[in-house]
């Protein structure tokens, strides 16, 4: 084989990946199956089976437990993350962020949701000791944080049911909601109240809440929190830190609202 041969098919390999990957971002089944992607992709299944599997084993891509259905991976989000870091919405926060951080010293976090978690792309933390630590790509699910539960409150009741009807809610602490109706009500106080708590819901002693950001069109796509220890956590603090967080959230939406206009 002559080294134009080499070089043509190393770039028939990396356009397959590829293809892969715009075929999860094209079609609305966030899993699909061996068969699925080579007969969308009209492939070969024993090339689309090996990049599968190394896909598989690089983080890009998740099997089933059976092994016979696929989704995208944790290692997207990731890079997905480092992105975001690179955007205004990030810049403008780290700004905001900061100047929370210094009135209240506790950690502030931004967040997107990503199908049934929430994914962090920015935080600013606080001087002390004791507080939660996240990392940027880390992954919760939405219905044990607050910034999740805000994703969830902007569905309707109906989609909500729909998204968990194949799915138990699982429990990361003794406080995480479990009960699928009491969650849907929990969803419409925020609705009214338009900020979201959690209480030791996602990690055991930590307390969040958290505020919307809107784009331009006046469509979710982020939210803002603040997080405080249990042991930390006394009312009028609390009081404080919600009027932080919907006030920063209410800048971050007015930045995306005059960049649009």
């Amino acid at each position: 084989m002559s080294i134009t041969d080499k070089s043509s098919q190393t770039v028939k390999s990396a356009d397959r990946v590829l293809d892969i990957f715009e075929l999860f971002g094209e079609v609305e089944a966030r899993e699909l199956s061996l068969m699925d992607i080579t007969r969308q992709l009209e492939l070969p299944a024993s090339s689309v089976f090996k990049i599968l599997q190394n896909l598989v084993h690089r983080g890009y891509l998740d099997k089933d437990e059976n092994g016979k259905t696929f989704r995208l991976g944790y290692k997207i989000f990731q890079i997905g993350a480092k992105y975001a870091q690179q955007t205004n919405l990030t810049t403008e926060f780290q700004y905001i962020a900061g100047q929370i951080v210094s009135e209240v010293n506790e950690a502030v976090y931004l967040a997107i949701r990503s199908d049934r978690n929430i994914l962090y792309i920015a935080e600013k933390q606080s001087t002390h000791h004791v507080r939660f630590i996240s990392h940027l790509g880390m992954k919760l699910p939405l219905h044990t944080t607050a910034m999740g539960k805000l994703f969830l409150s902007a569905m309707t009741d109906d989609d909500v049911v729909q998204l968990y009807r194949e799915q138990e809610l699982g429990l990361l602490t003794d406080h995480t909601i479990s009960d699928l109706k009491k969650l849907v009500g929990q969803l419409q106080e925020i609705r009214q109240a338009g900020v979201a708590y959690s209480e030791g819901e996602a990690v055991q002693g930590i307390r969040c809440v958290a505020a919307p950001i809107y784009n331009a069109n006046q469509e979710l796509i982020a939210a803002m929190s603040i997080s405080i220890p249990t042991n930390r956590w006394k009312e009028d603090t609390w009081s404080q830190m919600t009027e932080l967080v919907v006030q920063g959230a209410k800048k971050l939406t007015s930045i995306q609202y005059y960049q649009a206009t």
